[in-house]
């Protein structure tokens, strides 16, 4: 790209920071997305600017992005980052149209998420007992993990930004941080707090640096755990559980979810607790119940 163009993502990138909110995980995948639209355009105009976009090249870019394999959902995003950019930068003055007004996002196939059986999340959380009970700090900070992860219903980046203050042990309360910088506050269980109360007690101060700061979770050498390691840890623990499918942090969180509406939980409470802002993208859990309750109906029916 020319050091035109890489300036005004630049700038981009500050603009969904400061005013849009994004976070930097979802800033980063938008700037990957424009890097690669404006490396086809290139292909075809060297030294494109943002006023050589038109819709025709951006239709062009997303049949050549399918063709090679892209996901419906991934050419979704890569949709919507386009659009972002381009209402952005035409209301910037460095276009005089906007020429995504009619570029259309492809509706993603929304898919069953895979989520553990209610024995199966009991197992996970047993996984570290052996480990806890011997009082290696590394096991006692893998059970939080994995409790706090089921027990809330959070993502793995609210997890991992926690502080210790966001926890009230007092009212088993934790307060997160979540998409669009929106707080939000979700209970957690008796087992959650044994977790965190064994943590802070026996597991965080044999970890703790001067580095380490407010966080909650710390890595081995004192500093705030990141997600990748959570992930390890989750992905860990399922492969210890017989019959458990491979499932990350959002596998727990899935399961959580589930596990509420299964419980009776009421559908506007499920979407505060897991932050949604749209009830829609909560209501794609009481298609996974529905989804149980065929299969056992197909197995135990004499008539299915």
């Amino acid at each position: 790209m020319t050091p035109y163009v890489t300036a005004v993502l630049e700038e981009f990138d500050e603009y969904l920071a400061l005013q849009c909110g994004r976070s930097e995980h979802t800033r980063r995948a938008y700037l990957g997305d424009l890097r690669s639209l404006f490396g086809f355009v290139e292909q075809r105009r060297p030294d494109a600017k943002p006023s050589d976009l038109t819709l025709p090249l951006l239709r062009s870019w997303l049949s050549a992005q399918a063709a090679a394999g892209a996901a419906r959902t991934t050419l979704s995003r890569r949709t919507s980052a386009v659009k972002t950019f381009t209402a952005w930068a035409s209301r910037r003055g460095l276009m005089d149209v906007d020429p995504a007004t009619r570029l259309q996002v492809p509706r993603a196939h929304r898919t069953l998420p895979a989520v553990l059986r209610q024995d199966q999340a009991r197992d996970a959380m047993d996984a570290f007992d052996s480990g806890a009970q011997q009082g290696d700090p590394l096991a006692l900070r893998d059970r939080l993990i994995v409790e706090m992860l089921y027990a809330t219903g959070i993502r793995v980046s609210e997890l991992c930004g926690l502080d210790v203050d966001d926890v009230d042990t007092s009212r088993r309360l934790v307060r997160v941080l979540g998409k669009g910088d929106k707080q939000r506050t979700v209970p957690f269980g008796e087992p959650a707090l044994r977790a965190t109360q064994a943590w802070l007690s026996d597991g965080r101060p044999s970890l703790a640096t001067q580095s380490s700061g407010a966080a909650l979770l710390l890595g081995a050498r004192g500093g705030r755990i990141d997600p990748r390691q959570a992930r390890t840890v989750v992905h860990q623990t399922m492969a210890a559980v017989d019959g458990a499918p491979d499932i990350g942090p959002h596998g727990l969180r899935h399961s959580a979810a589930t596990h509420l509406l299964e419980g009776g939980a009421d559908l506007r409470v499920v979407q505060e607790i897991l932050g949604h802002s749209n009830l829609a993208t909560t209501q794609l859990y009481t298609h996974v119940t529905v989804a149980r309750l065929r299969a056992v109906h197909d197995q135990a029916h004499p008539r299915a």
